[in-house]
């Protein structure tokens, strides 16, 4: 397996488990807007580092990068309301937290290494 499908998968995998999350929010005023927000955010880093992967130059492949990491910072801020609201339990948001921070970084470094070799 490349490492672009090793980043895909885990960006995918992340995406299937924001979608369980947002289906364990209550039916309520907060819990459906964030589960609204998250799963707009939490879902389309997978899409975006798709069309990096395809992107017909080096500038444009940062760019959506870029966009994918944008959207990992919104999913991170929105995990960390949701811990700080208790809407869920901490054991239920750690994992999701913990692989959002990772997943920022690896992406801010294939970042920096591509605008390095521009």
């Amino acid at each position: 397996m490349a490492k672009g499908d090793d980043i895909e998968e885990r960006l995918i995998n992340f995406a299937v488990d924001i979608v369980k999350l947002c289906n364990d929010l209550p039916n309520s005023r907060a819990g459906n807007h964030i589960a609204g927000q998250l799963l707009r955010s939490g879902t389309s880093p997978a899409a975006n580092y798709g069309e990096a992967r395809g992107a017909e130059s080096t500038k444009d492949f940062i760019h959506k990068l870029r966009i994918t990491l944008k959207e990992l910072n919104e999913s991170r801020n929105w995990l960390k309301i949701l811990t700080r609201s208790n809407i869920l339990s901490d054991d239920r948001l750690r994992a999701g937290n913990k692989e959002v921070d990772e997943l920022c970084r690896i992406i801010n470094a294939s970042i920096r290494t591509m605008r390095s070799k521009l």
